[in-house]
């Protein structure tokens, strides 16, 4: 499962639980991105990273990979499905992301391979319409996986917590606090219960 993960949040958890049910996978593999090179500034990778791995850890069906955090300089989608395929030579693929990112596929780099290296597999999101598929030729290329309606975004968090807003029941406690405690998406650190400026 890709993505940015800035931050992690309830809406990925959900749909790789889906994703790993319906489609009978052995494993989520969750994938930050190192430095996506279609997106603007994002957080530390290393941030990120630990985030999502605080946030997976109590799925044994989850883990997280370092293979896009660990890489320098821009990172695509095609580079790390040949590095999984030679660490997993033996395993079918499966690339999990949002339909928001889905629609945008045939701009990314050596799209036509990344569609052979993996069985893509589209999250439905609230307010993106999956239809567009049909007219990029992708609808028998990609599986629509249909979610609960959560209309989750990391962006709206990350404005959350710059605004002093809420953000709970929208991801992990554990991942607030960590986020909170490093100062990330322009919050001050609070203490342990959320009780304050420390």
């Amino acid at each position: 499962m890709g993505g940015t993960f800035d931050p992690v949040h309830l809406g990925h958890l959900v749909t790789a639980e889906q994703a790993r049910a319906d489609l009978g996978l052995d494993e989520v593999v969750f994938l930050p991105a190192g430095r996506p090179w279609q997106k603007g500034e994002s957080t530390a990778p290393e941030h990120r990273y630990l985030m999502t791995v605080l946030a997976t850890a109590a799925n044994p069906a989850f883990s997280v990979s370092r293979v896009e955090v660990d890489r320098e300089g821009p990172t695509y989608t095609v580079e790390t499905l040949r590095r999984l395929h030679d660490l997993l030579p033996e395993a079918r693929l499966f690339f999990i992301t949002g339909a928001d990112a889905i629609l945008n596929i045939l701009t990314w780099k050596d799209a036509e391979e990344c569609l052979e290296l993996a069985v893509f597999v589209a999250a439905t999101r609230p307010g993106h319409e999956l239809r567009a598929l049909r007219d990029e030729g992708l609808e028998d290329r990609v599986t629509v996986l249909d979610v609960p309606a959560l209309a989750i975004s990391s962006t709206d968090i990350r404005e959350r917590f710059a605004a002093g807003r809420s953000v709970s029941y929208l991801i992990p406690p554990q991942v607030e606090q960590y986020a909170r405690k490093h100062g990330l998406y322009k919050t001050p650190g609070w203490g342990l219960w959320g009780g304050g400026d420390v």
